[in-house]
């Protein structure tokens, strides 16, 4: 009984599947009771199950972890190095013939570690692809994916509409580190501009955002994909705004990076970043000569990495939620007459794309914009909805259970020019709302109308208005009740 539950904990804890990383998102690793009766003697394989295409049932079908003495939950492997029992083991890990899918064995942690591998094998199940490695932040994800991929003199065909930080990476970084040379389409959605973009025998890769930061454009992955591969190119896509909802690398793109910062984490207080593609791009980007994540050593810790895993499970609940409170929000602001960026609503332009793309049951996301057309008035609507009815956070980041707010011209945009601004469709007063699910519905709405209805009467309805100074007026007889009280005493 003791051989066959060590045998069964050895082929659970073996980190890699057949193709080479990670066999989980094809569901072909053993079982607990199917390794018990390969323990037995049977040694018949368990039938492999079919590729899971929802999310969530990807996620549920992966690896389950076990911790080391049987704990529901993995154990952290918080070691920075590992031990070898013979001197020419360590000839032979740095040879390549022993490691993590050989043999179950680990040389150092910037390199491969058991919980973060754990970590890359549920990333992989979420977005559908071979493998994932998780690293230390979202931009040395995209950063390190771009280096492998492009080199030095290499050139990327990518949507204007980006982060403001990956903007200035292809813009100013790259090109000035290594040559790297970047074509912005102004409208990605235009299949002979991106055409045109691309330099035959050049372009490495195309990138994009499924849905672009701020505006909230959603990228056309079957049609870019197309172009990219006719070019000989790979489709690189962010998914950050948008985890579980789509499934980019179901769509035809060849790498889905993440800022796990964001929705993945969902708590505000953890930096990390994701790649996910084939097995083949993972081990090149960890190989010990040439690989930028080897090399540029953007490693997660261990503990980070156990964090993460744990909230996992969670997201795609999480993601219901965003999804259904940003819908909301955003219907009942554009029945007020305010110009409401989502694309949840009918009239958004890519709203049918979404739909198309969209894994069913899950909305169209926790990102929504406000266009208050100046940055003065969208500052003032932010302070109220922060500082007066605490509607929400005006912070950066997203994915956070309370609404997080800021101007993105002035903050998370800023990296581009005025110019790119302007070309990118991102307005002076386009409040970014990443929507969160504190608080009841209603609860929420009532403190933005409130704080909205606290704006110069000329930008705000009469009822709001009406509504406005009942609510200040109550608030005033409350305050003096209470100090009535107070004195009573």
């Amino acid at each position: 009984m003791a051989q066959a539950m060590a045998a069964a904990a050895a082929t659970l804890k073996r980190p890699f599947g057949s193709d080479g990383l990670v066999g989980d998102v094809d569901n072909t690793t053993t079982s607990i009771n199917g390794a018990a009766a390969l323990a037995a003697g049977d040694e018949n394989k368990p039938k492999a199950r079919r590729r899971e295409s929802d999310p969530a049932a990807a996620l549920a079908a992966a690896r389950h972890e076990f911790g080391e003495h049987g704990g529901v939950n993995m154990s952290i492997e918080a070691s920075a190095t590992f031990t070898v029992m013979e001197p020419d083991t360590m000839r032979r890990l740095f040879a390549g013939e022993l490691g993590p899918d050989r043999g179950d064995m680990y040389i150092y942690s910037r390199h491969f570690n058991p919980t973060v591998l754990a970590l890359g094998r549920q990333m992989a199940a979420l977005e559908g692809t071979e493998a994932a490695y998780c690293t230390a932040s979202g931009m040395s994800a995209i950063s390190s994916v771009l280096m492998q991929l492009v080199g030095a003199g290499g050139h990327v065909v990518a949507s204007r509409c980006l982060y403001g930080g990956t903007h200035a990476l292809l813009s100013r970084f790259l090109p000035r580190s290594s040559g790297v040379r970047a074509t912005f389409v102004d409208d990605a959605d235009d299949e002979a501009a991106v055409r045109a973009a691309v330099v035959p025998g050049e372009t490495k890769v195309v990138y994009v955002e499924t849905m672009s930061n701020p505006t909230l454009a959603v990228a056309d992955i079957p049609m870019l994909a197309r172009v990219a591969h006719e070019a000989g190119a790979k489709l690189v896509v962010d998914n950050t705004f948008t985890p579980v909802v789509v499934s980019p690398a179901r769509l035809g793109a060849d790498v889905v990076v993440h800022s796990v910062s964001k929705f993945i984490s969902g708590g505000a207080d953890i930096i990390a970043g994701a790649i996910c593609g084939p097995a083949s791009l993972v081990n090149a980007m960890m190989d010990l000569q040439e690989g930028a994540l080897m090399l540029l050593g953007p490693t997660m810790n261990a503990k980070v990495a156990f964090e993460l895993s744990e909230r996992l499970p969670h997201l795609p609940l999480r993601m219901q939620e965003h999804s259904r409170r940003a819908l909301a929000f955003a219907s009942r602001m554009q029945r007020l007459g305010l110009r409401v960026l989502y694309p949840g609503l009918p009239d958004h332009p890519h709203h049918a794309r979404l739909a198309a793309m969209a894994n069913p049951g899950y909305g169209s996301g926790g990102m929504l914009c406000v266009d208050m057309g100046t940055e003065d008035r969208a500052n003032r609507l932010m302070h109220h909805l922060q500082n007066t009815t605490q509607f929400g956070l005006m912070a950066v980041s997203l994915g956070y259970y309370e609404t997080l707010m800021s101007c993105s011209g002035s903050s998370t945009s800023s990296e581009m020019p005025p110019e790119d601004r302007a070309l990118a469709g991102i307005s002076p007063g386009l409040v970014r709302m990443s929507v969160g699910y504190n608080g009841t519905l209603e609860q929420r709405w009532a403190q933005f109308e409130r704080a909205l209805a606290l704006m110069q009467p000329a930008t705000v309805p009469a009822t709001l208005q009406y509504k406005a100074a009942a609510a200040a007026a109550a608030e005033r007889d409350v305050a003096d009740a209470g100090n009535s009280n107070h004195r009573k005493h």
